[in-house]
């Protein structure tokens, strides 16, 4: 008796590459039901992000969700639609070198996708942070923009060359070529380097800005323009100075726009003839001139020690303002006082002199003569003579 024979029904006949109508219907089903799932997640998680973004602060979480929002909003319709397919494909029992390609492209999209969202992470976080911290300066966006392409200039040769391992490319000359190529390049530019970099700490640091009145070792002026490489700075003699940004950042740098006060220390000296009770009575004098204007704080004053010549004072007030011409009016109009004042209690500055005593008489003779002195008596030790007594042999 013959075996009655069954039919194979028509949709799991095989049509392609060993795969029946009804593999490859499951498979589109499949796909289909993934891309709706991933739109659909991306736009709750786009709309979540935004949500919490604008009832966040700035600079804090609210800043971190929409930062993710802006990244999510950077997703490729077409690489999320050639993934749906790939998941499709994975429902499909393949023959190996077509799972070997399969795997390869798998990899491909989500590498493609992963590194334009870390493009897109580069560029908005640069963008908030110089923004936040450096304004809207040309130096600040020029900077901004030369880091902002070194970073994706590096992102997308780091996923070229992975995507090259996994295709079963040999990049370890690659890489060796790279690594000898930067070192080359960073050995010719590091000068320009040192003065970029430099210009981007300026930029974000912000020690001076344009405008600023700044002093920077024997050079003083104002700040007219902060590029690239140099900045220049328009001195107080009147020639405009250009200086590197690199050797300009590498001395000190004194801002003097940014000063609330100035303190002024002021050192006089009295002849030695004035009196104790004269010698108390300047500091107090002093200060009752510095306390009469509101524009100044007194500090101290001070019989500060015994000099060669004077009995040296010095007087320390504070100017409640940054102003230099304030400052200048206010240095003379107390010098003049103290002048007056210290001229009335018959006190006077001393200026640079020597006494000398001279052996055998009773005064000392007035500094500043010239007049032959006598010799005294000779000795029975030449080396007993003052220098100034000592006569050639």
């Amino acid at each position: 008796m013959q075996a009655a024979t069954i039919d194979t029904p028509w949709y799991n006949e095989p049509l392609v590459i060993g795969l029946s109508a009804f593999d490859l219907g499951l498979a589109a089903v499949v796909a289909l039901a993934s891309y709706v799932a991933m739109l659909t997640a991306l736009r709750v998680a786009r709309a979540t992000s935004l949500r919490l973004s604008s009832h966040g602060d700035l600079h804090g979480a609210g800043s971190a969700a929409g930062v993710i929002a802006e990244i999510l909003g950077g997703t490729s319709q077409r690489l999320m639609l050639l993934t749906a397919l790939l998941i499709g494909v994975g429902t499909l029992h393949l023959a190996e070198p077509w799972s070997n390609r399969v795997s390869h492209l798998w990899f491909l999209t989500l590498m493609l996708q992963f590194a334009l969202w870390a493009n897109r992470a580069v560029t908005l976080g640069l963008g908030r942070y110089f923004k936040r911290h450096a304004g809207d300066g040309g130096p600040a966006r020029a900077s901004s923009t030369l880091l902002s392409w070194a970073l994706r200039t590096a992102l997308w040769a780091v996923a070229a060359l992975a995507v090259l391992s996994n295709v079963g490319v040999n990049i370890t000359a690659f890489v060796a070529s790279l690594g000898i190529g930067g070192v080359a390049i960073a050995l010719a530019v590091q000068n320009i380097l040192g003065d970029l970099f430099a210009s981007l700490s300026i930029a974000v640091d912000k020690p001076f800005e344009v405008g600023d009145a700044i002093g920077v070792g024997a050079v003083s002026g104002n700040v007219e323009y902060v590029g690239l490489k140099t900045t220049r700075i328009r001195s107080v003699d009147g020639e405009q100075v250009v200086m590197g940004n690199a050797a300009l950042l590498k001395q000190t740098v004194s801002n003097y726009k940014r000063m609330a006060t100035r303190r002024v220390v002021l050192s006089f000296g009295v002849t030695y003839d004035t009196t104790p009770e004269q010698m108390e009575a300047i500091p107090a004098l002093s200060r009752s001139l510095i306390e009469a204007d509101e524009r100044v704080r007194f500090g101290r004053a001070h019989f500060k020690n015994f000099g060669d010549s004077a009995l040296n004072f010095e007087v320390v007030y504070t100017v409640l303002s940054p102003d230099y011409d304030l400052f200048m009016d206010l240095q003379q109009k107390f010098n003049l006082q103290l002048m007056r004042e210290l001229k009335q209690i018959g006190v006077a500055f001393a200026f640079p002199s020597r006494t000398v005593y001279l052996a055998g008489e009773a005064q000392p003779a007035l500094a500043g003569q010239s007049a032959p002195v006598p010799l005294p008596a000779a000795r029975n030790h030449p080396s007993s003579a003052t220098p100034a007594a000592q006569a050639p042999i």
